[in-house]
């Protein structure tokens, strides 16, 4: 059990920190993106490289490095993305009027280069973990592209949040592409599918003849898609959700910062009045 805990533990740790930090670096002033995707990526070379070392190495330690290395690969996506270097061809809201695909269309060209560094990233994170043994820094990746992919769709259908708080100015326009309604068709799915994948690597952690590198690594893997499936939830709750990281938006102008606070109650606001249509609708 207490190894168990110390995963969950340490997952919880790295998602709210490392969430943070990149908020916090985001909204520092645009001169300063450069260094710190300099440092970011110098950071992804060694993570590569931490995960063709360890592929092999099936202890505590060697699951535990996997999984943050993983992280620290994700993370550089996320800094590239919020800091407006990787996101697509189209940098301009949706245009009035614009509906089904052609809206879609539009949305998938604002991030598709994104979408596109996440592929390689991931084909890296493959390659550097053939063939060996400790499959957990794959395992922690996959988890990750699939949640965000999922976040990313359920946004563009309709949720009562979309955590538009968390956007910089230089990325509002993508607001224009997240729809506002109760719930969407994808909601329920997503978390059913999530759910249900969480208790089926739930069971190969409680497992009593799991070793102590399964119990580890799959413990880790299966606390980062219960906080996955928790943000899911964030997209629908009427939970103030900008207070948990209110340290990373500290570096963000007094201005961006009232404005986040404001969007963050108003999507509160938004949730208050959609949950009882939620439970009418059903």
């Amino acid at each position: 059990m207490l190894s168990i805990a110390l995963a969950i533990g340490f997952a919880l740790f790295l998602w709210w920190f490392a969430t943070g930090l990149i908020l916090f670096l985001d909204g520092l002033p645009k001169r300063t993106f450069r260094w710190s995707m300099l440092v970011a990526s110098a950071i992804l070379v060694l993570a590569l490289a931490g995960l063709w070392l360890t592929r092999d190495t099936t202890t505590v330690a060697g699951a535990y490095l996997a999984f943050t290395f993983a992280i620290l690969i994700w993370g550089w996506n996320e800094m590239a993305f919020l800091m407006g270097i990787i996101t697509g061809p189209r940098k301009t809201e949706s245009p009035p009027g614009v509906t089904g695909w052609t809206r879609t269309r539009h949305a998938i060209a604002a991030i598709i280069y994104h979408e596109i560094a996440i592929v390689l990233s991931g084909a890296a994170v493959y390659l550097a973990t053939m063939g060996g043994d400790n499959r957990i820094g794959i395992l922690t990746f996959a988890v990750l592209w699939a949640m965000r992919l999922s976040t990313k769709l359920n946004l563009h259908l309709g949720v009562p949040n979309h955590a538009a708080e968390f956007l910089p100015d230089h990325l509002r326009y993508l607001q224009s592409w997240f729809t506002t309604r109760a719930i969407n068709p994808l909601f329920p799915i997503s978390i059913t599918v999530s759910t249900l994948v969480l208790a089926y690597v739930a069971m190969i952690v409680a497992d009593p003849l799991a070793s102590d590198f399964e119990v580890a690594g799959y413990g880790l893997v299966a606390a980062l898609l219960a906080l996955a499936i928790l943000e899911h939830w964030f997209l629908v709750l009427p939970i103030p959700v900008i207070k948990m990281w209110s340290w990373g938006l500290s570096s963000r102008s007094p201005r961006l910062l009232r404005s986040a606070r404001l969007a963050a109650s108003r999507a509160s606001l938004s949730a208050r009045h959609a949950i009882p249509s939620l439970w009418r609708r059903s």
